[in-house]
């Protein structure tokens, strides 16, 4: 190429990048129309692999969430057996039983790799396995206690109800007679205490006692508080309310206690069933069949 042309097409480059540079100015860039209105309408969701990714990636950040004890459950929990305990100290145990369930999975490991027959997978299915174990075990044991609070309270609710029924009475207050019986030992003797020592900070006691009665969860102590707020605010004779919720608790108490029964009995006919009932089958009918002369 000769130089005059080789200055020629250097010149239509030059040329064309100085206009490509022009219109790309932000002084003389016009926004268009969708550009404009983009910010203030809501995209779709994508369609791409990454929104399939990130899909996928939030159900299963849900899935171990349910599995392991999502965060507003487990306050839910602690909120039952002590409210002032924080969220961070249960994932730390958590974390120290997931690790105690690693070691025996690293265990496990170790007695397999002394008879040989131990492979990467199966050693790091072994140890994640033991993890997952000593969360779900952890959790477990949560809502075991959270389940043994629930039955606690709602045993002892009959005997409350009929103290603050005698208490109210004999002439004394909703308060004085909070305070009489809650002196007393029990799990809904605590919480008593804890819903009088929000009320002494300025809270109205009958809210007070709906927060303690929505924080335990007990179906029989949510209808006697509510009988017990009605009654105050309605100006019903109190002690004849407390009286009917005492009844209306020891009634509740005992279809517990039948339908408790009920199920033992269902679970006391399995050993028998399957365990005590082939056995005399087995020595009655065998000494029979040793006698018999079953040869031609």
């Amino acid at each position: 190429m000769t130089p005059a042309g080789t200055g020629a097409l250097l010149g239509l480059f030059g040329g064309v990048g100085a206009v490509l540079v022009w219109r790309g100015v932000p002084l003389r860039r016009t926004a268009s129309l969708e550009a404009r209105i983009a910010p203030y309408v809501s995209r779709p969701a994508g369609r791409g692999w990454r929104a399939v990714a990130r899909r996928a990636l939030q159900a299963a950040a849900g899935a171990c969430g349910r599995l392991l004890g999502s965060t507003p459950a487990v306050r839910a929990r602690l909120d039952v057996l002590d409210p002032e305990r924080e969220v961070a100290h249960h994932r730390a145990e958590q974390v120290l039983w997931a690790l105690a369930g690693a070691g025996a999975g690293a265990l496990l490991c170790g007695a397999a790799a002394l008879r040989g027959s131990l492979t990467p997978v199966a050693a790091l299915g072994l140890l994640v396995s033991g993890a997952l174990a000593g969360a779900l075990l952890r959790d477990a044991a949560l809502a075991r206690r959270v389940q043994r609070r629930r039955a606690e309270v709602e045993e002892e609710l009959p005997a409350v109800a009929e103290l603050l029924a005698l208490s109210v009475g004999a002439g004394e207050g909703v308060a004085a007679a909070l305070h009489r019986v809650a002196g007393n030992g029990g799990a809904l003797a605590a919480d008593l205490r804890r819903a009088l020592a929000e009320a002494g900070t300025g809270a109205p006691l009958v809210e007070a006692l709906t927060a303690t009665a929505d924080r335990l969860g007990v179906p029989a102590l949510g209808r006697f508080v509510d009988g017990l707020a009605v009654a105050v605010e309605s100006g019903s004779p109190l002690a004849a309310v407390l009286r009917a919720q005492a009844a209306d608790a020891r009634e509740s108490q005992r279809r517990r206690l039948l339908e408790e029964g009920g199920r033992r009995e269902v679970r006391m006919l399995v050993p028998v069933v399957f365990g005590v009932l082939p056995v005399t089958v087995v020595f009655a009918v065998f000494p029979g069949l040793a006698q018999l002369d079953l040869g031609p």
